[in-house]
């Protein structure tokens, strides 16, 4: 299981978060799109970290052509030697229709059309296959020598799909080349939802889960002592709020007895009542979600709750908290 942390600095910290990160012995970063670009800070990352693996996780993918976002991964995965994961994702309606001015609907059929057409640029690139897709929401029939960057020495770059609903879990499944699960999870909801969805686009395929990487986003609550692990936890439950809110998000809560809340939650935040969100989360619902404890119960509570399916898991612990810490979290991780 490759262990990956979250890179949360700008392009111009991302030199040094690089070899923070690697010191901490990361096997691979992630980036987020939110207020900055997921793909140029990796850049850096790769200069400056070289062995570590690379990847958005995710990059929003309806906003951006196929093709621009198929130059992007080709390049990254040349500079880094074959070290780049192609994360994409739909993120919610409200976002894609109102922040990005796009089309989403229906997001589970236009992502499956959307990686299709990627992989048709891939395979026109890479083995000289005549560029000719014409899917139901995206076209690319024409790819003339001045504008093809060749064969890639490192393979094309995977693509990984972030979903959550079973529609799009079934996508990835079907003709990703592996899952994101989204950090709001719980064993629950990965065991009885989210493989069995992958499983039926395997099975569609006809492709082996050999094939297909599972990558797990963990929430992860822990400190040194017990105000700094009560700390975390008010921070965490302020995002676990967050999330709770939007109503796409429902089905993991559904699957631990939390559905009800969904719609009241979702209605605080259309009012602007942000702060109050955190007050639904109670400790129960925390458990269900997180990892929590001492930094040296971390890593194998990690292990006992998604060492059975991840192949990759990625930590997420928004908040403070010494390198030192983390680095024996992750080596213990790695230690078979």
């Amino acid at each position: 299981m490759k262990i990956d942390g979250p890179f949360y600095a700008q392009l111009g910290e991302a030199a040094e978060e690089a070899k923070r990160l690697a010191a901490i012995g990361y096997d691979g970063i992630y980036t987020l799109e939110g207020s900055w670009d997921p793909f140029l800070p990796l850049t850096l990352v790769s200069e400056h970290a070289p062995d570590m693996g690379i990847a958005t996780g995710i990059a929003v993918a309806f906003p951006r052509n196929p093709l621009h976002l198929a130059y992007q991964a080709w390049d990254l995965q040349r500079f880094s030697q074959g070290k780049f994961l192609l994360g994409i994702g739909s993120q919610v309606k409200a976002h894609i229709e109102k922040r990005f001015g796009t089309d989403f609907s229906p997001p589970a059929s236009r992502m499956r059309d959307y990686i299709l057409a990627v992989k048709a640029i891939f395979d026109c690139w890479q083995n000289g296959t005549r560029l000719h897709y014409e899917g139901r929401f995206y076209t690319h029939t024409l790819m003339t020598p001045m504008f093809n960057p060749g064969p890639n020495d490192f393979g094309p770059p995977p693509i990984m799909l972030g979903a959550l609903g079973p529609k799009m879990t079934e996508v990835a499944g079907e003709v990703a080349d592996g899952l994101i699960v989204h950090p709001f999870n719980s064993r629950a909801f990965i065991e009885e939802q989210a493989l069995p969805a992958v499983h039926r686009g395997l099975e569609k395929a006809s492709r082996d889960r050999s094939d297909f990487i599972l990558q797990v986003n963990a929430i992860v609550i822990t400190g040194d002592s017990e105000a700094t692990r009560a700390a975390a936890k008010d921070s965490v439950k302020q995002l676990l709020g967050f999330y709770a809110s939007t109503p796409a998000y429902r089905p993991p809560m559904e699957a631990v007895g939390y559905g009800d809340i969904q719609p009241e939650l979702n209605q605080l935040s259309k009012e602007g009542r942000w702060d109050e969100l955190a007050d639904f989360i109670d400790d129960d619902f925390v458990d269900a979600f997180c990892t929590s404890g001492k930094p040296e119960e971390i890593a194998g509570l990690l292990k006992e709750r998604y060492g059975q399916h991840a192949d990759r898991l990625a930590i997420y612990a928004p908040y403070a908290a010494p390198d030192a810490m983390w680095q024996s979290i992750v080596s213990e991780l790695k230690d078979d």
